[in-house]
């Protein structure tokens, strides 16, 4: 295919990728944090497509999903630090000129914060001069490349930017960021607002447990089977005491972890805050 740009593409409501199955819909349907997916079951990575072109987000989108990848959208700098914080991508497709923050901010605040400085991001866009190449790589872009393009190009950047990143061991999926709270699963480490929180093995099991099925209700005897294997020693009080203990050493954070009472605890799914 000769490359292409977003100019030569209406606004599409809908696409249909016959050929593979997939359904791709525009984020002219819902401009924040739309998904998109095949109507199969897609077992790609996830990759966060950044622009206020919508044309240009649905031609992305179209080729990046009949490749197999899971994609997301924003429209905004804004919007795209909170789902890069709340969805962890493996990669960004980022624009430089967008409303409030630009590419460049974006860009410098990911490569800021722990929870998203691992996130590989291709920068698209209509600047095609050197400096502007050279302050992208300069900021951490693991690539660059310039408006028009072709579909198949980026597809093909986007998977050797995630082949050399797994090669070097490189696992955003790794972390995960509840409000102020951040979990390496990798290496087992938890911190809020940046810094380090020490857990015993238990009150990390625990914590982890929670925040992998927040939003839903866990009983007291269920996490007594997940934390404790149920051993006939621990009473259900046990479980009461290590949340207690979890909430005081969590700070600020510990204000996600809830009371259901009769029930359990649960973990709210807390919004991404701005940085």
């Amino acid at each position: 295919m000769e490359p292409v740009s977003g100019a030569h593409y209406g606004n599409f409501i809908h696409l249909t990728l016959e050929d593979c199955g997939h359904s791709v819909v525009s984020p002219r349907a819902d401009r924040r944090g739309a998904t998109m997916t095949s109507g199969a079951a897609v077992t790609g990575e996830r990759v966060l497509v950044v622009d206020d072109e919508a044309d240009i987000v649905a031609l992305v989108a179209y080729h990046l999903v009949k490749a197999g990848y899971r994609v997301s959208t924003a429209a905004s700098g804004q919007d795209a630090l909170a789902a890069a914080r709340q969805e962890r991508p493996a990669l960004i497709v980022l624009d430089l000129m967008l409303p409030g923050l630009s590419g460049w901010d974006v860009l410098e605040q990911l490569r800021a914060a722990p929870a998203t400085r691992d996130i590989a991001v291709l920068m698209l866009t209509a600047r095609r001069e050197e400096p502007d190449r050279i302050r992208g790589l300069a900021l951490g872009a693991d690539d660059y490349l310039t408006k028009p393009f072709s579909p198949q190009e980026l597809v093909l950047r986007v998977g050797a930017i995630l082949r050399r990143l797994s090669a070097a061991g490189v696992n955003p999926a790794d972390l995960l960021v509840l409000g102020p709270i951040s979990i390496d699963r990798g290496d087992h480490r938890v911190s809020v607002d940046g810094q380090p929180v020490e857990l015993t093995p238990t009150e990390y099991k625990l914590l982890l447990i929670l925040a992998e099925r927040r939003g839903r209700v866990q009983s007291r005897a269920h996490l007594l089977e997940s934390v404790w294997g149920a051993a006939p020693d621990i009473q259900t009080r046990t479980v009461d005491m290590h949340v207690q203990r979890l909430r005081t050493k969590l700070g600020p954070g510990g204000d996600l972890i809830e009371t259901v009472r009769g029930f359990g605890y649960r973990v709210k799914s807390a919004q991404p805050r701005s940085p």
